[in-house]
């Protein structure tokens, strides 16, 4: 897509211009002298050394302008500056020229090129889908990773978050969701926002989309742990800007993967003591919901338009808590959840994923008849199935010993291991395909018995599994212990 360059944002001409900073307070400058500044307006701050730091009203009190500063306000003083008030708010130049690019958390280049230009400019606030012009989400989002693909598949226009803890790979799980997901016969792109990401981190991300990012397809906003923790608030606004424009004015469907929601959540808080609020749970502002769902609403499918937004959102729960607010207030907002176990990961099973811990509400829409294959949703409902009574074996070998079990309980205790070795597990970098995801989905379960297969139909497991297998030759019937 040819565009015509646009200025830059230190361009624009300024309306309201004020030299009187009253104070300065954590994130925020206190500017008096502001009459006719209006909430979400611009700014720019123009330093005595001729540096120029940008900044959003976030609070109106008279002539009293409340700006939140994006790059911090280390190093400014209350004497010999120059704010800017630009009368609109914060826009971004969007284009396809998004693609291919990495740039930090405000949208300027950190990989050596130019700055991005486009045709026309957009708010970066944006907004949530109006409920009567959304369509319904459907048709899956391939990942290549068979606990998401076969249990709990992503849907196009879905909202679908990992929830992790520290020390797990949840970073490295998005990375190759994202350098691996596809969909059918369709344009798809990737727009990747970390936000509080290590440097190491940063590279990591880079590294693992390489090959997305030379092929025109992938743009990573990179809002690392050195800077500013407010900057933070904005990375994934700017993501979901160039998103909606790539999906819904182009067509093509769209992944946005946001890491981490906590750190960005934590931005929240930080500006919101520093404007002095009401702290509510674990000091988190009240309006945080509200916050959350104006990003996670950003996602879905329009009628009338080829093209979709997908979101996966990444937070860590502190301790483990799946009480805290971020993944509490984000599983009110979302469609399912993938969950992350610790338990997992201790026992080198890669990806860790906890099938009966996760979650896809959205999964009907986007697998079964026409979708996936035809046997999809019942062989995954039976897998589950068999995993829950699994655990229900294990907890019984507790208590009785694992030799006075059944024969039968004994196979669920042998399906639940091959279950993890044979179908959760699978190395880095490793894309299943569907068919083989789901062929492994009824090996495993040909282990237990076939009585206990009772989801899927007699015509399904005649065409899925071989006439002498391991379920044939087991007794139907047992004696009580």
């Amino acid at each position: 897509m040819t565009t015509e360059p646009q200025p830059t944002t230190s361009a624009l001409e300024a309306p309201i211009e004020s030299t009187t900073v009253d104070r300065i307070d954590g994130p925020l400058l206190f500017v008096t002298g502001t009459g006719g500044v209006g909430w979400d307006e611009y700014v720019l701050i123009h330093l005595a050394n001729g540096d120029t730091r940008h900044g959003v009203v976030v609070d109106v009190d008279g002539d009293l302008a409340v700006v939140e500063v994006l790059e911090g306000t280390a190093g400014i003083g209350t004497h010999h500056n120059r704010v800017a008030f630009t009368g609109s708010p914060l826009h971004l130049p969007v284009s396809e020229r998004w693609l291919g690019r990495v740039v930090n958390g405000r949208g300027e280049p950190i990989d050596g090129g130019p700055p991005v230009v486009g045709s026309h400019r957009r708010p970066v606030s944006g907004a949530a889908i109006n409920p009567a012009r959304r369509d319904v989400p459907r048709d899956p989002v391939l990942t290549g990773i068979s606990a998401i693909d076969g249990l709990t598949t992503l849907v196009r226009g879905q909202k679908l978050p990992v929830f992790s803890i520290g020390g797990l790979p949840h970073l490295e799980l998005a990375i190759e969701i994202a350098a691996q997901a596809t969909v059918e016969g369709a344009e798809f792109r990737v727009v990747f926002a970390g936000m509080g990401i290590t440097n190491a981190d940063a590279d990591l991300v880079h590294d693992g989309l390489e090959e997305r990012i030379r092929a025109g397809q992938a743009a990573l906003f990179l809002n690392t742990a050195d800077d500013p923790a407010i900057e933070r608030i904005l990375t994934p606004r700017l993501a979901l800007t160039v998103a909606e424009h790539l999906a819904f004015d182009l067509g093509h469907h769209v992944l946005v993967v946001l890491t981490d929601m906590t750190s960005y959540c934590d931005a929240v808080r930080q500006l919101s003591a520093a404007r002095g609020e009401v702290p509510s749970r674990r000091g988190y502002p009240g309006y945080l919901f509200s916050d959350l769902a104006s990003i996670y609403e950003r996602c879905g499918r329009l009628k009338g338009r080829e093209g979709s937004i997908t979101e996966l959102p990444v937070l860590t729960m502190p301790a483990g808590d799946i009480t805290h607010p971020v993944p509490d207030l984000t599983g009110y907002i979302t469609e399912g959840q993938i969950v992350l176990s610790a338990d997992l990961q201790s026992r080198g099973i890669s990806p860790p994923i906890d099938a009966l811990s996760s979650l896809s509400r959205l999964m009907r829409r986007g697998a079964g008849p026409g979708r996936t294959r035809d046997d999809h949703l019942a062989i995954a409902a039976q897998v589950l199935a068999l995993l829950a009574r699994a655990r229900q074996a294990e907890e019984l070998a507790t208590l009785i010993g694992l030799d006075a079990l059944s024969m039968t309980e004994q196979r669920f205790l042998e399906f639940a291991r091959r279950f993890e070795t044979d179908f959760i597990n699978q190395s880095a970098h490793e894309a299943r395909g569907l068919e083989d995801t789901l062929d492994r989905a009824w090996r495993v379960a040909d282990i237990v018995p076939r009585r206990e297969l009772t989801m899927v139909t007699p015509e399904q497991i005649s065409s899925r599994l071989p006439t002498e297998a391991l379920g044939t030759d087991q007794p139907q019937s047992e004696e009580p212990r």
